[in-house]
């Protein structure tokens, strides 16, 4: 573990450094996207771009979480800024769309090995009280690079070449990197444990094919969806069982089992249905149903955004007055309350209402997010941390996967239901878009099926929010035994 020689303010500065260097790529490739594809071509391919960095950053997570408790946080931090900084070089070189996917999936295995062990860093460096604090500045990252990403996008595609967009992750991996190379100082790794590479490598591509099977659903074919199916199946048959015949296990189904982490990682995967319900469909119901620009609908998400900081913030104030398992509930169940605002929303309401739905669900996520890491890091001793975090992470990406899948079929449901389903329909409803608040007499029709579609679609997400909320409350009483302040 870090020894006490270690300097916490850089270290933490080096944290937020390499958290703001993966937050911030989702926000600024979605907004150069369509010059990259203008380029390039391949707009078949347009949603692998997202799809490869997600795919390959869940499937490794859980790799690199018990590797950082097995080798030390160190050294799988470094190697996952290489691995991420290489992966940008070779984006910003891409020829082809086909390239450009793959060498996204270099940049997802970094960020898959970032993103854990910065959180099980803080968890090693800081007590429960400090931890608090910590938190709702890590949140305030991601926050700022929602608000920085489209910005920077823009400026970089109206001044340089779309390439800088990657590129520009360089200097802010490398200063990362030296920080940790500089200040964090730890002790030996855990002794006699090391990672089975054969289940590791069978883990990751069986999540990596559950994961892409889940995505083909909307974008291939029945023959590829069908490869993909049997590759996912064996692949998790092979894993089950090299995990019950080896010494150590990749998964560790005591210590996932145990009750206040299952309920808080089902939490987290339940969250991420819903978060990426509302990033998928709130703005094409402001822009589609209300006829609002796509900036108020860009505003209506951003709520969310900013009120994830929040929630966190004000969730380290009553961590000392409340506990740690009430601010979790308290966070379960706001994220329904918020949805239910989607639930009544027409196509009369205020954009508004949307926003402040948004930001209410944003809120009981910062709350449920901040209290669920803190809640199983201090459970678990230093020699699982690592695990833990990554576990809590990984529901959390692969409740987004699903989400996406649940809540695709149910829109293509609704509007296969009103006759509006089809190629020709697409066109429709890009025109609809497009037009923002301008006369769409000619796409009334459209207009109303989308409307009872993703009525359908909210309904869903909130059945989703209210199972947020009730395992939330499965999480048990838990008395920590470093401070008895936060005990339950």
């Amino acid at each position: 573990m870090p020894s006490l020689t270690t300097h916490r303010p850089l270290v933490l500065a080096a944290v937020m450094a390499a958290n703001f260097m993966i937050a911030i790529e989702a926000t600024i490739v979605s907004t150069a996207m369509p010059q990259i594809v203008g380029q390039l071509g391949g707009l078949q391919l347009y949603s692998w771009v997202f799809s490869a960095f997600l795919l390959t950053q869940t499937a490794t997570t859980v790799v690199f979480g018990k590797l950082a408790d097995l080798a030390g946080r160190k050294m799988v931090m470094l190697v996952g800024i290489v691995i991420f900084l290489v992966g940008s070089i070779l984006c910003g070189f891409a020829w082809s769309m086909p390239s450009l996917i793959i060498f996204r999936l270099v940049q997802g295995v970094g960020a898959g090995a970032v993103q854990p062990t910065a959180m099980t860093i803080v968890g090693d460096l800081y007590s429960v009280h400090e931890r608090a604090k910590i938190q709702g500045w890590l949140a305030s990252v991601w926050a700022l690079s929602a608000v920085l990403g489209p910005m920077a996008g823009g400026l970089i595609i109206q001044h340089f070449s779309w390439a800088w967009i990657f590129w520009m992750n360089l200097p802010i991996g490398a200063l990362a990197a030296a920080g940790f190379w500089a200040y964090l100082h730890e002790k030996s790794a855990r002794g006699g444990g090391r990672i089975n590479h054969l289940s590791a490598a069978v883990f990751t591509i069986a999540i990596a094919a559950i994961m892409a099977d889940l995505t083909a659903v909307s974008t291939s074919g029945e023959f590829e969806i069908g490869v993909i199916t049997v590759v996912a199946v064996v692949a998790v048959a092979l894993f089950v069982i090299q995990e019950r015949r080896s010494p150590e296990p990749m998964i560790s189904l005591e210590l996932w089992g145990r009750r206040p982490i299952a309920a808080a990682n089902g939490a987290s995967l339940l969250c991420g249905m819903v978060m990426i319900g509302l990033t998928s469909f709130l703005p094409v119901f402001v822009q589609g149903v209300m006829q609002k620009s796509p900036l108020i609908a860009g505003f209506a998400l951003s709520s969310m955004v900013l009120g994830w900081p929040v929630g966190a913030t004000v969730g380290v104030r009553g961590f000392k007055r409340f506990g740690v398992r009430t601010v979790l509930r308290a966070g379960g169940l706001l994220v329904p309350a918020g949805a239910f605002v989607f639930v009544v929303l027409t196509a009369e309401s205020s954009p508004i209402a949307a926003g402040l739905g948004s930001l209410v669900v944003g809120l009981g996520m910062g709350l449920l997010s901040s209290a669920s890491i803190i809640l199983i890091q201090e459970i678990v001793d230093w020699s699982e941390r690592g695990s833990v975090t990554a576990s809590f992470l990984f529901a959390r990406s692969l409740g987004s996967t699903f989400g996406a899948t649940v809540f695709g079929a149910v829109l293509n449901f609704g509007l296969f239901r009103s006759g509006h389903a089809g190629n020709a329909s697409s066109d429709q409803l890009r025109r609809l878009l497009e037009r923002g608040s301008v006369d769409a007499g000619g796409d009334s029709g459209l207009r109303a099926a989308l409307e009872q579609s993703l009525h359908m679609t909210f309904v869903s997400m909130f059945g989703i929010a209210l199972m947020v909320a009730a395992a939330a409350f499965l999480v048990p009483r838990v008395v920590f035994a470093a401070r008895r302040a936060l005990a339950e």
